[in-house]
């Protein structure tokens, strides 16, 4: 846990790898403190087929996915920190976006657990 997906237009991963994108994720999830840093996740999902707004401008949304128990202000400085790097990364991609939300110990389960 924490789990970071990023949904992105096809041709953000022609202006970086997709390597260099998910390691950008991972080093600014990493750096704020609030996760062991072998349990951070990331994954990339580019989308050739979208739209916005009826456009096809170029996007980046990160879902992050944590177990509850932060705060929404460490979560609001995790999403700020994220987008953040994003948008220095990528200065002309005119969509960067993020989203928290909360797992709930109670009802999470993973093979370890079973």
């Amino acid at each position: 846990m924490p789990h970071f997906i990023i949904d992105c237009s096809e041709q953000v991963i022609k202006l970086k790898s997709p390597q260099e994108i998910i390691q950008n994720v991972y080093n600014t999830a990493e750096s704020t403190g609030l996760f062991l840093p072998e349990e951070i996740k990331v994954r990339i999902n580019p989308f050739q087929y979208y739209t916005i707004g009826n456009s096809k401008d170029n996007f980046i949304h990160v879902f992050g996915n944590i177990m509850e128990g932060r705060t929404s202000q460490q979560k609001f400085n995790l999403s700020k920190k994220i987008v953040s790097e994003l948008k220095a990364m990528f200065p002309k991609v005119p969509i960067i976006s993020i989203n928290i939300r909360d797992f709930e110990k109670a009802t999470y389960c993973n093979k370890e657990m079973v």
